[in-house]
């Protein structure tokens, strides 16, 4: 049974059913995954009063109904005590050796919701058989009641037979214990959780089973809705790799609505933060070249600016290609010898930004480059100016706030709950729509 809980606890460790969500995730466990799931915990002996061998099992999908179990050949030598009692006042007692030979189970195991939102595997089906069961008692009137061995024999193999299914249903039903602790959020940070519970039924095929995800970010204890939705999409037939994964573009949108709505997405700057090889500094000086009146309004004074998203970031998965669109504000403020600060005017900044993705550990993380930007002004409190010589500038400035965007997004994201599985040679490839991750996967019990 070792292999089966492994395989259906990487199944439902996936996490909760959310029914009536389109998926921002997808996961598919392919055959070779499966094989990988039954052959990394070999069947073996247990030294506690008995012996026991599975030697060969079989672990399949049965395709819209979940997964399969067959072992044969199985074995059991154990031995206890017995104790008889009969007329009400004689009893008998001693030791006994079992052997039982030629053990059958055959079973299929369904995956669904337990009305809570959390996966509930159950027996479906149940066939056992046993070839042989040899008792031979010890002790007391043994050397009697083993004169009727035969007749003890055939009731004994009859009574386990009988036993065997509702042993393999109740511990089947053991692993519904570990499937109640399943967390459906996963935190983030200070401003963001995920949520990758199942937005309808595993759907089971000859080769693989595909799980849908939710795979939306929220603000922490704050469920709000994007005004967007998941674009449906369908993962390729690959079978290569033991398993695959799908991250929608809805995924990685949901989580700037969130940073957005948590006002995280800003960033002040000031002179410290302006490499000494750089040509400007953030002074009143230096602006006396671009914006004469700021030179004289405010004479002589270090400057400040804000970065802010004025609207969440937006990302683009094509073939290849991953692309984000940030509308962001940058404030311009001087600062007064009391260290008050002074607006002196608002820039609207539309960049457009190329992103290479990557899997680290078991975190999907990034890296933005700036492709290209525009300015206009938004507000000035100095009157009007040119803002074309502030292209250059400006520039700058990116090149400072994008590599603190850069620090966060290479810590990564959480992919799908996958505990005690490592990933083994990730594969990653932009697809329309999301993006793909083709792995192997190592069991670390």
């Amino acid at each position: 049974m070792l292999s089966l809980c492994c395989i259906l606890a990487l199944l439902a460790s996936f996490c909760p059913d959310t029914s009536g969500t389109t998926a921002g995730v997808k996961v598919k466990l392919t055959q070779k995954g499966l094989e990988y799931g039954k052959c990394n915990i070999k069947h073996g002996r247990q030294e506690v009063g008995h012996q026991c061998l599975l030697p060969q099992s079989a672990v399949g999908l049965v395709p819209g109904i979940g997964v399969s179990l067959i072992i044969s050949d199985g074995y059991i030598d154990t031995g206890g005590n017995w104790r008889v009692k009969f007329l009400g006042f004689i009893s008998d007692s001693g030791t006994f050796d079992l052997s039982v030979c030629g053990l059958t189970i055959t079973t299929t195991i369904t995956i669904k919701s337990d009305g809570t939102g959390r996966p509930m595997v159950r027996s479906a089906n149940c066939e056992a058989s046993l070839s042989h069961a040899r008792i031979r008692l010890r002790g007391g009137a043994s050397w009697l009641y083993n004169m009727f061995n035969g007749y003890i024999n055939k009731k004994v193999r009859k009574e386990l037979q009988r036993k065997i299914c509702p042993l393999v249903s109740e511990n089947i039903q053991k692993i519904n214990s570990y499937m109640k602790t399943l967390n459906v959020l996963k935190k983030i940070d200070r401003y963001a959780e995920i949520e990758y519970g199942l937005t309808e039924s595993p759907v089971v095929s000859v080769s693989s089973t595909e799980l849908s995800l939710k795979g939306e970010f929220y603000n922490i204890g704050v469920h709000k809705k994007p005004a967007f939705a998941p674009t449906p999409f369908s993962l390729p037939p690959n079978e290569r790799n033991m398993l695959y994964m799908g991250i929608s573009a809805f995924t990685a949108n949901s989580a700037g609505f969130v940073y957005k709505n948590a006002g995280a997405l800003r960033l002040r700057i000031t002179d410290k933060m302006i490499p000494r090889a750089f040509p400007y500094r953030l002074n009143t000086k230096t602006f006396e070249a671009l914006i004469p009146q700021i030179a004289k309004q405010y004479p002589n004074m270090m400057m400040k600016l804000l970065v802010k998203a004025a609207t969440a970031p937006t990302v683009t998965f094509a073939p290849n290609n991953v692309t984000l669109q940030a509308n962001t504000t940058v404030t311009v403020y001087a600062i007064q010898p009391n260290t008050t600060l002074t607006t002196l005017f608002i820039l609207n900044v539309d960049a457009s930004l190329s992103a290479h993705v990557y899997v680290i550990r078991k975190n999907l993380a990034g890296k933005l480059s700036l492709n290209k930007f525009n300015i206009d002004l938004g507000t000035s409190y100095i009157g009007p100016f040119k803002v074309k010589p502030l292209a250059s500038f400006l520039q700058i400035m990116l090149k400072i706030v994008i590599p603190h965007v850069n620090v966060i997004l290479q810590r990564g994201f959480p992919l799908p709950n996958i505990a005690n599985i490592s990933l083994v040679k990730p594969r990653l490839v932009i697809m329309k729509d999301y993006v793909l991750i083709g792995t192997d996967v190592q069991f670390k019990p």
